[in-house]
């Protein structure tokens, strides 16, 4: 089937505007611009920005639901994981994952640590308290949700980590890590604390022992690939039974500790 055209309505969409304009006809607004608007019709889509992901390995229904949630709200996508987890952490790119600290943990967190993908991938554990956590401290632990889980505490914890899990490392002053650390007063009396946060500048750890703030101190300790280092350094602040130690500026020791931090924070 044909279809024709009226002459003055093929002139009007396919002719210049100093034809129409010879002819009698006014241009009524902007002028259609053919070649644009096919520019604008084949203009590539832009490459979709790679979303950051964090496996959730053999949770129950519950705490995997809540979760999901959690990382949902800050633009994380979860994958759900309960079975061949460690091949997988070996073989695909994570962010972050999180797992409950039973037998199983310390096959997984080697594969993650061993990988050259996953090798800084935030790792959240579930269950247990800080002494527990402990026996898997040579897998940097970098926070812990505590069971049953809590909405409140999840989301809070969640927020508190995602620049991490986002890659947003430059806004990322410290780095949550648990680690088992050696504390030596000043009078020689030595005790263990675990470590809570640290930065090239100082570390926060939680023990029960008394240390009050300003008590001089040195503290060593081993964190994932940077071998143990001892580092002087002043207690500044207490509460309940979390404390603050600053790094002494002149002992040349928490340089190593500074080199490791920009590494592990490296885009």
């Amino acid at each position: 089937m044909s279809v024709f055209l009226p002459r003055a309505l093929v002139l009007c969409a396919f002719s210049s505007a100093e034809t129409r304009a010879r002819m009698g006809f006014k241009d009524e607004g902007r002028p259609l611009d053919m070649e644009k608007s096919f520019a604008s019709a084949i203009a590539p889509i832009p490459p979709r920005k790679s979303v950051a992901r964090t496996a959730l390995i053999d949770l129950n229904e519950s705490s995997r639901a809540l979760l999901v949630d959690c990382f949902r709200q800050f633009g994380v996508e979860t994958v759900v994981m309960t079975s061949n987890a460690a091949e997988r952490m070996r073989t695909e790119k994570f962010e972050a994952c999180v797992l409950p600290l039973n037998n199983g943990a310390e096959a997984v967190m080697e594969a993650a640590r061993t990988s050259r993908s996953n090798s800084r991938c935030v790792i959240y554990g579930v269950g247990g308290n800080a002494q527990e956590a402990m026996r898997y401290s040579r897998y940097g632990i970098n926070a812990m949700f505590h069971e049953p889980l809590e909405r409140s505490a999840a989301l809070k914890l969640v927020r508190a980590t995602q620049m991490l899990v986002l890659h947003e490392f430059r806004r990322y002053a410290r780095v949550p890590i648990m680690t088992e650390v050696a504390v030596t007063k000043a009078d020689r009396h030595r005790f263990n604390a675990s470590s809570i946060e640290v930065s090239s500048g100082g570390m926060s750890l939680k023990s029960a022992e008394d240390v009050a703030a300003g008590a001089n101190v040195e503290i060593s300790f081993a964190l994932l690939t940077l071998p143990r280092v001892r580092v002087k350094g002043a207690v500044t602040w207490r509460r309940g039974k979390s404390f603050g130690v600053r790094f002494d500026n002149t002992d040349e020791r928490r340089l190593r500790l500074k080199h490791w931090i920009d590494g592990y924070l490296e885009c």
